[in-house]
C-alpha cells in the first residue's frame, strides 16, 4: 500500500478528506477558475493557438495532475515562457492558424508528457540541477521582455512576426504608421487600468480597512474587470466591426478528444524542444511547489512532481490542450485562497468546463488587445535586471552566464537561449573545476586547527608540506593537481613529506587516480613521500583495493593534526598503511 500511495499521492490526502477541507477547496477553485479563463485564453493567443485551446489546457491536466502530483496547492495549467517555448518550437514546422500547426502542439505536448514521466520512474529530477539559477533568471527576463514586445502588435492592431526581439522590434518600428487607434485606446487603457491595479489599488484597499488577504484577491481579479468592462464595450459599440480585432467564435463544448500524430520526422523535429520545454516547466513547476510546501511545512517529491506534471500534459495533448506546467500566479492565488489539497484543481477544472460550455458566446466579443494587456502586465513581473548586477558583485562567472543566456535569448530566440546557457554554465563549471583552489596549510598555534600559511600565522615545518585541495579530483583537474604538487616539490628541496588534506574531496575518478600514481612513483624518485589525510570513507573504500594504495610510499591519516604530530616525532602510532583494516572500517561511516 505505502509503494501504490507513493505513485498515486491523492491515496495520501484522499482518506482524510473531510467537510471542512472540501469547502476550503472549493472556494480556492472559484477564485482561481476566474483568475484562469482569461489567462488561458491570452496565453493560448501566445502560443499562436485558438483560444479554446488554452481552456482545454487547463480542464484534463488538473485532474491529472490530481491523481499523480504531490503539491497540495500547485496550479497547472499555460503559462508565459512555456507557452512562448512553444511558439518558437512550432512556428518552425507548420504555418500559425493551420491545422498543422494545432497537431503539432498536441504532439509537443504528447512528447513533453512523455519525457516527463520517464524522468520520474528513473528518478532522473536531478537533471533539473544542471539549469542553474543565473541561467534561469536570465533566460525568464529576456523571455518576459520578448513576450511583451511581442504583443504590442496587438495593443497598436498591426501585424507583426518574429520569435527574437530584434525580428519583433523591426517589425513594430516597419508597421507603426498602420497603428489602429481604437485598438490602441483600449489596449493602453486596459494595460494602464492593470497596471495602476497590481501598483496601488491594493495599498489603497488595505487602507480603507480591507483586510490584507482580501485586497490581494481584488487585485489579482482586476484582470477579469478589465476583461467584462472591454467586452460590454466590444458589444454594445460594435466594435468588431469597426476594425477592433477581437476573439470572435469560440466553440462552445468540452475539450475534444484527439489522437496526437505519430509522424516520426515530426517527433524528430520537435524533440530538442520537447525536452527544453519539459525541464524549463519543471523547473518552475518544482520551484513554486516547494516554496508554497516550505510554508506549510509539507513537502514535495520532485521525482514523483515528474510523473505527475508528465500525466498533465499528455491529458492535455489527447484532449486539445498544449504544453503546460506549474504556474506562478494561479499556485500563490490557489495558496491564498485557502487550497488545502489537489482537489481544488479538480473543482477549478469543473469551472473551467463550465465556462467552455456556457461562456464562450461572450468571450467572442473580448479585444485581443485586452488579452495582450494582461500578457504584458504579468510578463513583466518576471522581468528582472537588478538580479544581473546582484550576481555580478557574488560571481562574475554566473553573472557571464546569466548575461549571455539574455543576450542569446533576446537576438536568437529562446531555445538557443537556454541551450548557450547550460553550455556555458557547465563550460565555466568544468573550467572552474579544472582549477580548485588549494592552499599550502599550517598549524594555529596551540590547536588542532589547519589554515592556510598566506591567509594566517601558522606553524609550519621545513620537511613537511600539507596540501589542502578543495575540490574532488577528476579528469578535468587531474593534471593540475600533478603540476601542483610537483611544483610544491621542487621549490622545497629539504622536503621530505607531502601530506594531502583531502577533507574536500568527495570523489577520486579512474583519471584523477592516474595522476596520484604518477605522483606517489615522482615523489619517490625525489625521496619524498606522499601521504593522504581525512580521506573519506567512501574514497578509501575505492582507494583501497588499487595498485595505488598498495605502492603508496607514506601513510593514511584520520587527521591533518595526527599526520602533523606523526610526521613531525611527537607521536608513534597514528599512522595506518593505505588500505588498513582499521582505518577502512572508521572511515567507512563518513
Amino acid at each position: 500500500m505505502a509503494r501504490l500511495k507513493r505513485y498515486l499521492p491523492i491515496l495520501q490526502w484522499l482518506t482524510g478528506y473531510g467537510r471542512d477541507t472540501l469547502a476550503n477547496d472549493l472556494l480556492a477553485a472559484v477564485i482561481v477558475t476566474v483568475m484562469l479563463i482569461p489567462q488561458s485564453l491570452a496565453y493560448a493567443m501566445l502560443a499562436g493557438l485558438p483560444p479554446e485551446v488554452g481552456l482545454y489546457a487547463s480542464i484534463a491536466p488538473l485532474f491529472a495532475y490530481a491523481l499523480f502530483g504531490t503539491s497540495r496547492t500547485l496550479a497547472v495549467g499555460p503559462v508565459a515562457v512555456v507557452s512562448l517555448m512553444t511558439a518558437a518550437a512550432i512556428g518552425r514546422v507548420a504555418p500559425q492558424g493551420s491545422p498543422e500547426y494545432l497537431g503539432a502542439a498536441l504532439v509537443l505536448a504528447l512528447m513533453s508528457g512523455l519525457i516527463l514521466t520517464l524522468m520520474g520512474v528513473a528518478r532522473l529530477g536531478f537533471l533539473a540541477n544542471f539549469l542553474s539559477h543565473p541561467v534561469i533568471s536570465g533566460f525568464i527576463t529576456a523571455s518576459g521582455l520578448i513576450i511583451a514586445a511581442s504583443q504590442l502588435k496587438h495593443l497598436l492592431g498591426i501585424e507583426v512576426s518574429g520569435h527574437n526581439l530584434i525580428e519583433v522590434s523591426g517589425g513594430l518600428v516597419e508597421s507603426l504608421r498602420l497603428t489602429h487607434w481604437p485598438t490602441l485606446l483600449i489596449g493602453i487603457g486596459a494595460l494602464a487600468f492593470l497596471y495602476a491595479s497590481r501598483r496601488w489599488m491594493g495599498p489603497g484597499l488595505r487602507r480603507l480597512g480591507l483586510p490584507a488577504g482580501s485586497a490581494d484577491m481584488v487585485v489579482r481579479a482586476a484582470p477579469i474587470l478589465a476583461v467584462a468592462v472591454t467586452t460590454l464595450a466590444s458589444w454594445g459599440l460594435e466594435l468588431g466591426e469597426r476594425g477592433v480585432a477581437v476573439v470572435g467564435e469560440v466553440p462552445a463544448g468540452l475539450p475534444p478528444l484527439n489522437l496526437p500524430s505519430l509522424d516520426m520526422t515530426l517527433w524528430r523535429e520537435l524533440f530538442v524542444a520537447a525536452l527544453l520545454i519539459s525541464v524549463v516547466g519543471f523547473v518552475e513547476s518544482v520551484s513554486v511547489g516547494q516554496t508554497l510546501a516550505a510554508k506549510r511545512r509539507q513537502r514535495i517529491d520532485p521525482d514523483q512532481e515528474l510523473v505527475g506534471l508528465g500525466a498533465s500534459n499528455i491529458a492535455a495533448s489527447f484532449t486539445g490542450g498544449m504544453p503546460v506546467t506549474g504556474g506562478f500566479a494561479r499556485s500563490v492565488v490557489n495558496f491564498d485562497a485557502g487550497a488545502e489539497t489537489p482537489a481544488a484543481g479538480a473543482f477549478t477544472a469543473v469551472g473551467i468546463a463550465i465556462a467552455a460550455l456556457l461562456l464562450t458566446p461572450l468571450i467572442a466579443y473580448l479585444p485581443i488587445a485586452t488579452l495582450a494587456a494582461t500578457i504584458i502586465v504579468a510578463v513583466l513581473s518576471l522581468v528582472d535586471f537588478s538580479a544581473i548586477r546582484r550576481t555580478w558583485a557574488y560571481s562574475r562567472s554566473d553573472a557571464m552566464a546569466m548575461l549571455v543566456t539574455m543576450i542569446v535569448t533576446l537576438g536568437h530566440g529562446v531555445e538557443s537561449g537556454i541551450l548557450a546557457g547550460v553550455g556555458l554554465s557547465l563550460a565555466l563549471h568544468l573550467y572552474n573545476t579544472s582549477r580548485p583552489h588549494s592552499a599550502v596549510v599550517g598549524r594555529l598555534p596551540g590547536t588542532e586547527h589547519f589554515r592556510n600559511v598566506k591567509r594566517h600565522r601558522v606553524e609550519t615545518d621545513p620537511r613537511l608540506a600539507i596540501l589542502r585541495v578543495d575540490e574532488s579530483l577528476y579528469f578535468a583537474n587531474s593534471r593540475y593537481l600533478e603540476d601542483l604538487i610537483m611544483s610544491l616539490a621542487s621549490r622545497e628541496p629539504g622536503l621530505a613529506h607531502i601530506v594531502l588534506a583531502c577533507q574536500a574531496v568527495n570523489t577520486i575518478d579512474a583519471s584523477a587516480l592516474e595522476s596520484l600514481e604518477a605522483i606517489n612513483t615522482r615523489l619517490r624518485d625525489a625521496e619524498v613521500k606522499l601521504h593522504l589525510a581525512e580521506a573519506k570513507g567512501p574514497v578509501m573504500d575505492r582507494l583501497k583495493h588499487t595498485d595505488f594504495c598498495r605502492e603508496l610510499t607514506g601513510r593514511v591519516f584520520l587527521s591533518t593534526f595526527d599526520a602533523w604530530r606523526y610526521l613531525r616525532g611527537e607521536s608513534q602510532h597514528l599512522g595506518q598503511p593505505c588500505g588498513g583494516t582499521e582505518l577502512a572500517n572508521a572511515g567507512n561511516p563518513d
